[in-house]
C-alpha cells in the first residue's frame, strides 16, 4: 500500500510540474508577443516621406510599414528627384525643411545634401546585410535597391534586338529613340555623369544621339510610355519599369548593352531637422530589413540586401557589368554636366 501511495504522490507531483512548465512557456510566449506589440505601439507620430519612387510603389511601401507600425502616420510627397531636391532647398530657404525621410535616385544627390549638412547620421542595424560599397561611410545614406539603366525596344518595330548603346547613334534608330531628362530624373543625371566619363562614350556620345534625333522627356515613366505605345522604338530607361510593362503584356523587351550599364541604388536617408527622429529610424530599418527588401523584390526591383532574390528577368548586382565613376567628381561636376547637356539639347 505504501508503495502505491508513493507512486501516486510522485505522479501527482510530476503532473503539476509539467502543467506549471507549460504555463510558464505560454506566459513567456504571450509576454514576448505583448513586448513586441508594446514596442511597436511606442513608435507614433507623423513622418513626411519625400521620394522619387512611382506613386503606387511608394504607397505600397508605406502600407506595408503601417501594418507593422500602425501608429506612425506617413505623409508622402512624390516627384522626380530633381524636383524633390528643389523642394527641400526651397524649404531650407524658408527656414524649415518639412521632410523627415528621403528616398531618391542616386548617391550623388545625397552627397550634395551631405555637403550642405542637411542629413542625420544613422547606420541601421540592417546594414550588416548590405554590401559596404552601397553604404555611406558616415552613415548619411544607404542604398535600398539596384536599378540599371538599360536599352528598351518596342518589339513591334524592332525585330533584331541590338546589343550595344551605339545603336542609338545609327540610322536604324534615327528619330526613333527617347531618354529621360537629367533636369528632372536623378537617374538620367547620374547616367550623364557616368557615360561622359567613359572612354568609349564621352560627350561625343551625347552629341551623336542628339544629331540622330534623340527625344527627351521628363522621366523614366515617360520613356517607357513612349516605347510601349510605339511612339518611339528605342528608350534609355531603368530595367524594372520595362520588366513590369513586359509582364503586363506590353510589346517591349530590354537588354543590358555589352559596354556596361549605369546603376543607381535609390538611397534612403534622414533629414537633420527631422521632427520625429525615432520614427524616421524605424522607417529606414524597415526599408532595409528582410521584409522591406522582399517587398522591393515583389514590386519588381533588384534588392540590395544579401540573401533576398531578384525578380525573375532582372540581373543581380554581381551579374551586371557596371559602369562607374568617382562619386566625388560626379557630385562636384553635376551642375556643369547638366549645363552642357542643356547646350547640346537646347534645354
Amino acid at each position: 500500500m505504501r508503495k502505491w501511495q508513493s507512486i501516486f504522490v510522485l505522479f501527482i507531483s510530476l503532473f503539476f510540474l509539467i502543467a506549471c512548465g507549460d504555463n510558464r512557456d505560454t506566459t513567456s510566449k504571450n509576454d514576448e508577443g505583448k513586448t513586441q506589440s508594446a514596442e511597436q505601439d511606442n513608435f507614433s507620430g507623423e513622418l513626411s516621406f519625400y521620394t522619387s519612387q512611382p506613386d503606387e510603389d511608394a504607397q505600397k511601401l508605406v502600407n506595408a510599414f503601417n501594418k507593422k507600425y500602425p501608429n506612425i502616420k506617413v505623409n508622402i510627397f512624390r516627384s522626380g528627384t530633381e524636383e524633390v531636391i528643389a523642394k527641400i532647398h526651397a524649404e531650407k530657404e524658408a527656414g524649415k525643411i518639412q521632410a523627415d525621410v528621403l528616398l531618391v535616385a542616386d548617391a550623388v544627390t545625397f552627397e550634395n545634401l551631405k555637403n550642405d549638412d542637411l542629413l542625420l547620421p544613422y547606420k541601421s542595424k540592417e546594414t550588416e546585410f548590405i554590401p559596404e560599397q552601397f553604404i555611406d561611410p558616415q552613415g548619411m545614406y544607404t542604398g535600398t535597391k539596384v536599378m540599371a539603366t538599360v536599352l528598351a525596344v518596342n518589339t513591334n518595330h524592332v525585330k533584331k534586338i541590338p546589343d550595344s548603346w551605339k545603336v542609338l547613334t545609327e540610322g536604324e534608330a534615327r528619330e526613333k529613340a527617347i531618354m529621360p531628362s537629367p533636369f528632372y530624373s536623378g537617374a538620367a543625371a547620374y547616367n550623364l555623369g557616368i557615360f561622359t566619363r567613359q572612354d568609349d562614350f564621352t560627350w561625343d556620345f551625347y552629341e551623336k544621339i542628339k544629331e540622330n534625333g534623340m527625344a527627351v522627356t521628363k522621366g523614366n515613366g515617360g520613356v517607357l510610355k513612349a516605347v510601349a505605345s510605339g511612339e518611339r522604338a528605342y528608350g534609355m530607361v531603368v530595367d524594372f519599369l520595362v520588366l513590369r510593362a513586359k509582364n503586363d503584356g506590353s510589346p517591349v523587351e530590354f537588354f543590358y548593352p555589352k559596354e556596361g550599364v549605369p546603376v543607381i541604388t535609390e538611397p534612403i536617408g534622414i533629414l537633420k531637422d527631422t521632427k520625429n527622429e525615432q520614427a524616421a529610424k524605424v522607417f529606414v530599418d524597415f526599408v532595409l530589413s528582410e521584409e522591406g527588401q522582399q517587398l522591393a523584390s515583389q514590386l519588381g526591383y533588384t534588392p540590395i540586401r544579401i540573401g533576398v532574390n531578384s525578380p525573375e528577368g532582372l540581373k543581380s548586382v554581381d551579374e551586371l557589368n557596371v559602369l562607374n565613376a568617382n562619386i566625388s567628381e560626379l557630385y562636384h561636376s553635376r551642375h556643369q554636366d547638366k549645363e552642357k547637356f542643356g547646350e547640346i539639347f537646347g534645354q
